[in-house]
């Protein structure tokens, strides 16, 4: 199994970023899966969160300015990041229960991708 992670990058304060998360090789389905950030000297921040049946749950500091997705049949989730602020910068990872056809239920991590927003 892959996760590939994508789509960061430098964005104007104000402006957006779509990030998606993807899983290949042995995969069955997708179940859960959460969007995590770690800004430079600060802890991981759960940012969002999406479960197998659709539901979403959100950090206050995003609320009302990121949502989370998935597509199913794709194996992929996505983060919409709306009016960003230079306080989101941090690099953002996936984090995603995968059914892989020959381990099971098992989590992976996504590689990491770096967001910036900056003037």
């Amino acid at each position: 199994v892959q996760l590939q992670a994508s789509g960061g990058g430098l964005a104007q304060p104000g402006g957006s970023l779509r990030l998606s998360c993807a899983a290949s090789g042995s995969v069955s389905s997708i179940g859960a899966v959460d969007w995590y950030r770690r800004a430079p000297g600060k802890q991981r921040e759960l940012v969002a969160a999406i479960t197998s049946g659709g539901s979403t749950n959100y950090a206050d500091s995003v609320k009302g300015r990121f949502t989370i997705s998935r597509d199913n049949a794709k194996n992929a989730a996505y983060l919409q990041m709306n009016s960003l602020k230079p306080e989101d910068t941090a690099a953002y990872y996936c984090n995603v229960r995968i059914y892989d056809t020959s381990t099971g239920w098992e989590m992976y991590w996504g590689q990491g991708t770096l967001v910036t927003v900056s003037s």
